[in-house]
């Protein structure tokens, strides 16, 4: 049986990858290629220390994960970019709790970077720190 923590990181990656024609990864190291509409991985990221209380013993995480987003485009680069961080924001609003796994999920803005390849048209990428807010009461998550 997964963990919460497990859960909730599935969950949220099924998530994202309702976003139409973007491929979702998780975990896995950048491809060679891009897909013209981009690349997301998302990272476990890190539980951090919780929060307890104990009547009834129950752990508070602020796990804090990490989506890496990828586009290359000869033009229009920061447009698609922009286009997929909105729609990044959109689905998570859409469902902030994941479907009652999660007691909130809260993105963090991106911090944008250029990346010129040689021979190729350059990538802009950037990482959206993503705290899913969640109770176990199991100290592994």
């Amino acid at each position: 049986m997964p963990t919460q923590r497990e859960t909730i990181l599935t969950a949220l990656a099924d998530l994202l990858r309702t976003i139409p024609h973007v491929p979702v990864l998780r975990g896995e190291v950048l491809p060679e290629r891009i897909p013209p509409a981009g690349l997301m991985i998302l990272r476990d990221g890190t539980p951090g220390e919780p929060g307890v209380t104990l009547s009834p013993l129950t752990y508070h995480f602020q796990h804090r994960a990490e989506l890496e987003m990828i586009v290359q485009s000869a033009t229009d680069r920061d447009a698609f970019f922009d286009a997929l961080v909105a729609q990044v924001g959109a689905v998570i609003a859409a469902d902030r709790t994941l479907r009652d796994l999660c007691d909130w999920v809260e993105p963090e803005a991106a911090e944008p970077v250029d990346l010129p390849v040689e021979g190729a048209a350059s990538l802009k990428a950037g990482i959206i720190p993503i705290t899913l807010h969640y109770a176990t009461s199991d100290a592994l998550g």
